[in-house]
């Protein structure tokens, strides 16, 4: 007998429902029975995609690395101290090493938690790179076309319309630049994925949080030479001309 996850029921049988009380072989002689399923988990690394597999009891597994999982609510020293005696009974000469969840889960995280701090400081210091990028290209656009601008509100022309004028171009690029961003960030998502534990670009929280983390420095980043071209005076200006 042995017991299957769900990916095994649903690609032998169709569903984990209709997997219950059906015989299979392995490669080799021995038939199985399947007598539970079982739901879908992690066997190699966190990143890996459902794939099947099968479970034996101890009595029939030949396998000399067995893995015993306890689940308890007492704190792991007063688990630790149930164990080892007992274990100690089965078979004093049996090699056992006792480890907690957390502690056998640090390794396995370590990669992905290393990932995301690095890529977390690799989208501050691009986030800072775009804002410098941003302000400067706006405060070139407003120096350059300061008098003209002058002259647009002394023949009356509304703030809006200045500021069109001013940062037109610079609001273009950053919106083609943030599409194709997107479209970047969407091609990269299996590679992202592979490395940070269920990492997804179609994410809607993480959809939103980049359109606004761009709308934010970008307003941010073109605020001061927004503000420079909707005060700009015409009388100063075309007095020094």
């Amino acid at each position: 007998m042995t017991l299957v996850n769900a990916m095994f029921a649903r690609t032998l049988f169709g569903s984990p429902s209709a997997a219950l009380g059906k015989r299979f072989t392995e490669p080799g002689p021995t038939t199985y029975e399947i007598v539970g399923v079982v739901e879908d988990g992690k066997y190699d690394s966190l990143t890996e995609d459902a794939q099947a597999a099968m479970f034996w009891p101890l009595a029939q597994n030949n396998e000399n690395d067995t893995t015993l999982v306890v689940r308890s609510n007492r704190p792991p020293a007063e688990i630790t101290a149930a164990l080892q005696p007992m274990l100690e009974r089965l078979d004093p000469s049996l090699p056992v090493t006792l480890q907690s969840w957390p502690d056998a889960l640090a390794l396995v995280l370590f990669p992905a938690r290393v990932a995301t701090v690095a890529l977390g400081i690799l989208g501050l210091l691009a986030g800072m790179l775009a804002a410098t990028g941003i302000f400067g290209m706006a405060s070139y656009a407003v120096a350059r076309r300061l008098r003209e601008m002058g002259i647009r509100v002394a023949l009356g022309a509304q703030r809006i319309q200045v500021l069109r004028a001013a940062l037109g171009r610079t609001v273009l690029l950053l919106g083609i630049g943030s599409v194709a961003g997107l479209v970047l960030g969407a091609l990269g998502t299996r590679v992202l994925a592979s490395i940070v534990y269920q990492a997804t670009v179609y994410d809607p929280v993480v959809l939103v949080g980049a359109i606004a983390a761009m709308v934010l420095i970008g307003t941010m980043a073109a605020a001061v030479p927004a503000h420079r071209a909707v005060s700009v005076e015409p009388a100063i200006l075309l007095r020094d001309e």
